[in-house]
């Protein structure tokens, strides 16, 4: 199955959008290269086949796709809110919606660990995701609660909390996982506490 991406690289005109830059323009021209030479030859056959390679990570984080709308200090490239649509509407011209929500799924769980964790964890994880060296994987949905995270039932429990190796014991299950099965480093959600929203913590597996 071919496709045909030529309306789709006409139908967004950059030159008539207020408030258009040079780094704008260059953002575009670099995602529409990567388009053509790297995504559209393959689209079908990774359709087919379920699955793209790993090296492509890699190769998104080379032209900053990757780090885009995350903080400088950890690799990313903060930007505004037209450098998002070019890259959508850019990426859409692969012709496959699958391939595309999968490449730009690997960082589902920053935005937590951004807010939540210290700033040593996150220089530790948090570079390497946006690099495309390691896939993070946010781990809530459950048999028993779906999308209702307020009703998860998984546990988390303390260990030997005295002990110099003191940790945490998750016990449960999870499913439908994004990138769960070729992620490097899983967010996990567990009760720690009472039942509802306010008894869930987040644990980096």
């Amino acid at each position: 199955m071919s496709h045909d991406r030529s309306l789709l690289a006409n139908a967004f005109d950059l030159a008539r959008m207020p408030g258009a830059t040079d780094d704008h323009r260059q953002l575009r021209d670099a995602l529409r290269r990567f388009v053509d030479r790297e995504l559209a030859p393959h689209a079908t056959d990774w359709d087919e086949a379920g699955e793209f390679p790993r090296s492509l990570y890699r190769q998104a984080a080379q032209i900053g796709l990757l780090g885009l709308g995350y903080p400088a200090e950890y690799g990313g490239t903060p930007c505004d809110t037209l450098s998002r649509i070019i890259a959508t509407i850019e990426l859409t011209r692969a012709g496959s919606g699958g391939l595309i929500a999968s490449l730009m799924s690997h960082t589902i769980m920053l935005g937590p660990l951004l807010a939540a964790a210290s700033q040593s964890l996150c220089a530790r994880i948090v570079p390497r995701i946006l690099a495309g060296e390691a896939i993070g994987a946010l781990a809530v949905t459950e048999a028993s609660g779906g999308s209702d995270v307020a009703r998860l039932a998984t546990r988390a429990q303390l260990v030997d909390p005295r002990s110099p190796q003191a940790g945490w014991r998750l016990n449960g299950s999870k499913m439908f996982i994004t990138s769960g099965m070729r992620a490097d480093h899983y967010l996990v959600a567990a009760r720690t506490g009472e039942p509802g929203a306010r008894g869930i913590s987040l644990f980096l597996v």
